[in-house]
């Protein structure tokens, strides 16, 4: 690894770089266990695949946004170590496959040359921020959110109070009250917000998808902006000390919520108030766009297919609030494109656009600051590339998840019932290319990475087991899910579970009987008067499993016969407590919190010491099989069973002590005392497991 340290020019990126490649060879040479591996390398980005070996590497990228040059970057990258092809994800990442584990440091710098960075893309982290891929022309819009959206980014990549959360947490900016952010769904929604000429944002907390969606609840109808990071600090901290740790179908933050309730949640806000470095927190809005606008002459093309463009105009050209402008939507398949056209889509952004695109919500790729008389210029050659499909944000426009193509947790396959449903529409119903009253989204398991929960048509994969007790794969049906606005949404019904490969004629049904008896109304309008129950009836002849054709016992992009085989799920990098390990955690997190300390970075050094501490204690609990589900119960239970029975010696609870960090401000003189609690608890816990190994 020390051939590329000079290269990187951020040390505290160096630092990370040379880490990951350390632990590698620590995994592979058994001095560290798998679990605890797993946990680091997702915290940077490098995520196991179904395939065994090769590992998928996701690229976080705030909003969406990727410069032409940060394009060419990644496409090399991808050329290098991978296999070419990009796939862009439903949370604005890019990611891309089948990289061997020893390139993935050397991968990561590659990208840091152009300040693309895989730190916090996958792992119990704050994910990639999202949001509208519109922010910043959006008509509609308020004021640029993308500013905000960076600006969290920033503050959170790396800070010592989200690296090791019981589960990860999302965040999502929406542009306007039509909320293309999708609020609702998120750990923490953001909606943009005027009130008496002050910015500000509707804040919306504990939504999720998964098995158990959950719509967030309305914390602030309006908070100014220079509020939002304290804000969202707050809500991290609470969520990393109470939040669950153990049980994972029960360890993200709309449980929290659920169990506690909004005023409960509100009250441990306040008590973490005193240990927030900043009040506020200003935001300097930058003007947008970042990059210079291209000005070359209007290249001079000749449009063949005259009724071919004009349709693609209805479908793709998506208007912007600056004048003499538009931004062209890209239809990207499945969200999965190839470098060669990557290349060739950021010569044209720099040349003729304002050389950068946004990646959207829905795996698609949004070019904005088109000048209007270069449309036809842009399509040619976007035709040129295979990008000017029509149906942008239609319902032709199918999101899926990579499901059972390379996921380890995929039961049924999701890309290629997507493709198929996509032909479909393409040759039966095509009316709906320019329809966008219909949205259709697929997942290969519950986990929702498609976003099918939220769908008007949703499906999930599943399998069915026949009574002579054979496995076929299946879709779980879901309708009606609507986004309403402002932070109000439904989500969709679990209507019946068919065989995967009646998926078709399920979509034939549904769209003929909409067509049929939706008197003109929207879809969401037309499901909301016909009800779950009527479309049980309408597809029940769908489920009968009695009469599976050979066929159905393959599933769809697939010739063999189907296997259900899922692998171990690495979203919420479960980590598989060892006692020594802990206390060897707790070492580094005092050399964190003193390198912090002598950077002047108080808070910083205190998080790390209260980790210490934390971590320690809930070594010396696992060593007497104790439950450690939070940091607030390992607090507790420490207490109750080696401080009030006196089997370890303090000058006050264990309580008093920790929970310094929330009672006073986080200045240098707290740092210094806190570390050095935290250096003689952690020096008492050692002493304490030598001497019960002792006796043992």
């Amino acid at each position: 690894m020390q051939s590329f340290r000079t290269e990187i020019e951020n040390p505290i990126v160096e630092k990370d770089i040379l880490e990951l490649e350390k632990k590698i060879r620590q995994f592979k040479g058994g001095e560290l266990d798998e679990e605890k591996f797993r946990s680091l390398r997702l915290a940077r980005g490098v995520y196991g695949q179904r395939q065994p070996g090769v590992q998928m590497i996701r690229i976080k990228l705030p909003y969406g946004k990727v410069s032409a040059k940060q394009l060419r970057r990644i496409s090399d990258v991808a050329d290098e170590y991978s296999t070419g092809r990009l796939h862009i994800t439903t949370r604005q990442d890019i990611q891309i496959h089948y990289v061997e584990l020893e390139r993935t440091p050397e991968l990561w710098a590659e990208l840091e040359k152009d300040e693309v960075t895989l730190r916090e893309a996958c792992g119990n982290t704050v994910r990639n921020v999202t949001a509208s891929e519109k922010a910043g022309i959006d008509p509609n819009e308020p004021f640029d959110v993308s500013p905000y959206a960076q600006a969290v980014f920033e503050y959170f990549l790396r800070n010592p109070i989200g690296q090791e959360m019981g589960r990860k947490f999302k965040v999502s900016f929406s542009s306007s009250d039509a909320d293309t952010g999708l609020s609702y769904m998120h750990d923490l929604g953001f909606i943009a917000k005027i009130q008496n000429n002050t910015r500000g944002f509707k804040i919306m907390i504990g939504g999720g998808l998964g098995s158990q969606p959950r719509h967030a609840d309305e914390l602030f109808s309006f908070l100014p902006t220079d509020k939002i990071i304290p804000l969202m600090e707050g809500v991290i901290r609470v969520f990393d000390r109470y939040g669950e740790r153990k049980s994972r179908a029960k360890a993200r933050m709309k449980f929290l919520l659920k169990d506690i309730g909004l005023d409960g949640f509100r009250a441990l806000l306040e008590q973490e108030e005193k240990a927030i470095p900043f009040n506020n927190y200003p935001i300097v809005a930058n003007t947008y766009p970042s990059a210079v606008i291209a000005d070359t002459a209007v290249p001079k093309v000749q449009i063949e297919d005259v009724e071919a463009f004009e349709k693609w105009k209805t479908t793709n050209l998506v208007p912007q609030k600056q004048a003499g402008y538009v931004a062209i939507g890209v239809k990207v398949l499945l969200g999965d494109f190839y470098t060669d056209k990557a290349r060739q889509l950021a010569n044209l952004i720099e040349s003729y656009a304002a050389s950068e695109i946004r990646l959207s919500l829905r795996q698609n790729i949004l070019i904005p600051y088109v000048k209007e008389e270069l449309v036809p210029f842009f399509y040619t050659v976007l035709k040129d590339l295979g990008f000017a499909e029509a149906g942008y944000n239609k319902a032709l426009d199918i999101t899926a998840c990579p499901g059972t193509d390379t996921c380890n947790l995929g039961i049924a396959s999701s890309t290629g019932i997507a493709e198929e449903l996509e032909r479909v529409i393409k040759a039966e119903y095509p009316q709906y290319i320019s329809n966008p009253d219909v949205v259709i989204k697929i997942s290969g398991c519950m986990n929702a990475c498609g976003q099918h929960n939220m769908a008007h048509i949703g499906f999930q994969g599943m399998s069915i087991r026949t009574k002579d007790k054979l496995v076929a794969p299946a879709l779980q049906v879901l309708l009606g899910g609507g986004n309403f606005g402002n932070g109000n949404a439904r989500f969709a019904d679990k209507v019946i579970k068919i065989p995967s490969k009646r998926g078709p004629e399920a979509l034939r049904c549904i769209l003929d009987d909409f067509e049929a008896n939706s008197s003109g109304s929207s879809y969401e309008v037309y499901y909301a008067e016909k009800g779950e129950h009527y479309f049980y009836d309408l597809l029940k002849p769908l489920a009968n499993i009695e009469n599976l054709t050979a066929e159905d016992f393959i599933d769809w992009g697939n010739t063999d016969r189907y296997k259900k085989a899922i692998g171990i799920g690495e979203c919420a990098g479960v980590v598989i407590d060892l006692i020594a390990t802990l206390l060897f955690e707790s070492e580094e997190k005092i050399a964190n919190s003193k390198t912090a300390y002598e950077e002047g970075k108080w808070a910083a050094s205190i998080y790390h010491a209260y980790a210490s501490m934390v971590n320690a204690a809930k070594a010396l609990l696992t060593s007497e099989k104790v439950k450690t589900n939070t940091h607030a119960s390992i607090i507790k239970d420490f207490d109750g069973l080696f401080v009030d029975s006196k089997r370890f010696s303090l000058e006050s609870s264990f309580s008093e002590l920790v929970l310094q960090l929330n009672k006073k401000a986080p200045t240098s003189l707290f740092a210094k005392k806190y570390l050095e609690d935290a250096q003689s608890f952690l020096q008492k816990a050692e002493t304490f497991r030598k001497l019960e190994l002792q006796h043992a």
